[in-house]
């Protein structure tokens, strides 16, 4: 007999994208082309100061263990770049090194959250962020971002849950977001830090695309008065240096916070590897340069793309404002096939072609306010994206695909139509 499962690990949900990943790297393996947009990994190399320093740090015997917040140098390089390109107040005791941005999401909610306690979350969401909350016996509370006001979180929505919920503790916050693109403006920050200012209520500002802003500039949470001690913020060297299996983040926050998260890091991860720190550390104080060369290259990219989907019939998108990403409605079109929105996403990748497919993702891998839209990332060359165009209007006139594609995955029947724009 074996051991019983939790409930809490029975019931567990993950990223899509990774199960999408892992379908269409085994459909190549077996000799199907697949243009793979379902995944938002960088397609380049990750930039020069970071791989040269992460060999100097090997061959210095930088693999051993190191403080759980982070190794100074690191830490001061990383309030260093908050301070100069955000106007963050952050000094080193304000940083914590994590693998990634992803484990703060969870750090956060264990400093925050108790049993019952309520904590919204603006829908589409990051998949992760409801696991964590559930992790914690808490309560996801589901707000939606319209396309009609370009994916903005509304401050109304906010303000209602800290009138209305029984436990308002916290609130789920992600600018440039994933997976709509859209961004939360500064006056939208002013408003909310105005509004929790002085309550008993925590902030999870999520920022790694913080670089791919392509009108102005990025703008947190933390720069408004006050919130350091209400905020923690998260930032990733994955999109903005392209260095996603070094496996490498951290979090600015108050010092009471970080030495919570620090006391957490310890007690779970240990350290993050001090020779990944050390490249992270000599990407932000020399790679500005080849990252910002880097980031126009995706606003090419996501041009391209977005241009593309909106001169196919049934598709809208908004004009890219920010991230790697595009989140066309496509609601017209799943009432008309009657198909669930991640159902026309695997059709495309499985069903449409025997020799050719695209990987993308339905917009319900991100909460019940993604039915009706696509998910598609920009990391692959221009050119298999234009492949990707053109495929897939093909895709759609093969009416006995479809239908036999229904056949033989009956879940996703659409049984309700959606709303369209």
């Amino acid at each position: 007999m074996s051991a019983t499962l939790s409930e809490f690990s029975k019931s567990l949900t993950v990223e899509t994208a990774f199960t999408v990943l892992a379908v269409a790297k085994q459909l190549k393996a077996q000799g199907k082309d697949v243009v793979e947009l379902e995944i938002g990994d960088s397609p380049f190399d990750s930039t020069a100061s970071a791989k040269q320093s992460g060999v100097d740090a090997i061959a210095g015997g930088a693999t051993h263990y190191c403080p759980s917040p982070g190794i100074p140098e690191f830490r001061e390089a990383a309030a260093a770049f908050v301070k100069n390109e955000f106007n963050i107040p952050a000094e080193a005791s304000n940083i914590i090194a994590g693998p990634g941005a992803k484990v703060f999401e969870q750090f956060f909610c264990e400093a925050f959250l108790n049993p019952g306690d309520g904590c919204l979350v603006f829908s589409p969401y990051f998949p992760t962020y409801v696991p964590n909350i559930a992790r914690r016996q808490a309560r996801p509370v589901f707000a939606a971002l319209k396309q009609s006001n370009e994916f903005r979180p509304a401050v109304s929505d906010i303000e209602d849950f800290l009138n209305n919920d029984p436990s308002p503790k916290a609130v789920m916050l992600n600018s440039p977001h994933n997976p709509t693109g859209g961004i939360t403006l500064e006056q939208d920050l002013r408003d909310i830090a105005d509004l929790i200012r002085g309550k008993d209520v925590a902030v999870f500002s999520d920022e790694p695309y913080c670089h791919m802003v392509w009108k102005g500039r990025h703008h947190s949470l933390l720069e408004q008065p006050g919130m350091m001690d209400q905020c923690v913020a998260a930032y990733t060297f994955s999109k903005s240096y392209s260095m996603s299996g070094w496996r490498l983040g951290f979090c600015v926050t108050g010092n009471e916070i970080a030495t919570a998260i620090g006391k957490m890091v310890n007690t779970t991860l240990s350290c993050t590897p001090p020779l990944v720190q050390l490249a992270g550390a000599a990407a932000l104080r020399n790679d500005s340069v080849e990252r910002d060369e880097v980031m126009l290259k995706f606003r090419e990219k996501v041009v391209l793309l977005t241009d593309g989907l909106n001169q196919i019939e049934g598709f809208k998108s908004l004009d890219p404002t920010s991230t790697f990403y595009v989140f066309p409605n496509v609601a017209p079109i799943c009432n008309r096939l009657g198909i669930k929105s991640h159902g026309l996403a695997l059709y495309l990748l499985e069903g449409a072609d025997d020799h050719f497919g695209v990987a993308c993702l339905g917009g319900e891998c991100f909460g019940e306010a993604g039915h009706g839209f696509l998910r598609f990332s920009c990391a692959e060359p221009n050119d298999r994206l234009q492949q990707a165009l053109d495929f897939i209007p093909q895709a759609l006139a093969r009416k006995d695909r479809i239908t036999a594609y229904l056949e033989a995955n009956p879940k996703f029947r659409l049984e309700n139509r959606y709303e369209e724009p």
